[in-house]
């Protein structure tokens, strides 16, 4: 009896029907089995390449090189200080990279990622992305990635400060939170602490308050615009007569934003006020040691680099 077998549809697999014979049909599924293994053989070949080049990313090919950290160092200068800083340090926008222990990131892998990728809902771009720089290949990365890691400082064996007392003063003798706000609570006059503690080195926070001026934090960030708004002080006076002093916290050529002592927001027009002068004298008043102990000053950062932590 005549037996016909149709052929796969596959261009590859193309087996000319009608076979005439059993025997014919038997070298078909032959063949077609024989292809049906070279396909898969070749398909595992090629997973196992990708597979060793994903294991490969997994380590930073040039680790503790001396001369990739020192390329890394010129490629971070170009992309990464205007919001980590100088060093590593952090920035206003930028935090401190100098700390073994990061928030978003635990391996080189990792750290390779978010700079490749960035950071969703903040303001870290992906590479190339964000107008600073110059997109980087894979080797500036690890690169950046090394000189990063030849920054980093070892976390003190005993941590300095106690951050259950740090929290207390916070909120109780030191006043921290009739202007500052952390994880949603306290006053919103001066910028939001909840994540300074990840963002800027311990140093840096005891100089912010012990010279507030020295370097104004931070504010709202806008698409449109290429650095955030700052916490400048502002002093109004209105047409009617009405004396405003607070910080702005937005401003355009036609309009500012103040929120004053008492924490209310006032929209304002330029063209419409009497006077309209700004400072970049802090609000905040220095914290000398005579007001604020060394030791009280210590708990209060420790208290804000372990919410700066989580």
């Amino acid at each position: 009896m005549i037996r016909q077998a149709l052929a796969t549809d596959r261009a590859s697999d193309t087996i000319p029907y009608p076979f005439v014979s059993f025997g014919c049909m038997r070298k078909a599924e032959v063949y077609v089995g024989t292809s049906l293994l070279a396909r898969l053989a070749l398909g595992g070949a090629l997973w196992a390449m990708a597979a060793g080049i994903s294991a490969a990313q997994d380590q930073n090919p040039l680790a503790k090189d001396p001369k990739a950290a020192k390329a890394g160092e010129y490629e971070f200068r170009i992309n990464c200080a205007l919001c980590h800083g100088l060093g590593a340090h952090g920035g206003g926008r930028g935090p401190d990279l100098t700390r073994a222990v990061k928030k978003h990131t635990h391996s080189d892998a990792d750290m390779f990622q978010v700079i490749s990728n960035g950071i969703p809902g903040t303001a870290m771009p992906a590479n190339g992305t964000n107008g600073q720089g110059v997109g980087m290949t894979e080797r500036e990365i690890w690169q950046i990635i090394t000189y990063i890691r030849s920054q980093e400082v070892k976390a003190p064996a005993k941590p300095v400060g106690s951050a259950t007392r740090g929290k207390d003063l916070f909120y109780g003798d030191a006043n921290c939170s009739l202007c500052h706000m952390v994880d949603g609570k306290g006053g919103r006059l001066g910028p939001d602490l909840s994540g300074v503690g990840g963002s800027r080195t311990r140093e840096a926070i005891i100089d912010s308050v012990r010279n507030p001026s020295r370097r104004l934090a931070a504010g709202l960030t806008e698409a449109t615009k290429e650095f955030p708004q700052e916490f400048e002080t502002v002093d109004v006076v209105t047409t009617d007569g009405e004396q405003i002093k607070g910080v702005t916290l937005n401003e355009d050529s036609f309009t500012v934003q103040v929120m004053d002592m008492s924490d209310q927001i006032h929209l304002l027009e330029k063209d419409k006020l009497r006077s309209f002068q700004k400072s970049r004298e802090s609000m905040m008043p220095k914290y000398g040691a005579d007001v604020l102990s060394d030791k009280d000053l210590e708990d209060i950062v420790a208290y804000l680099i372990s919410v700066g932590a989580k």
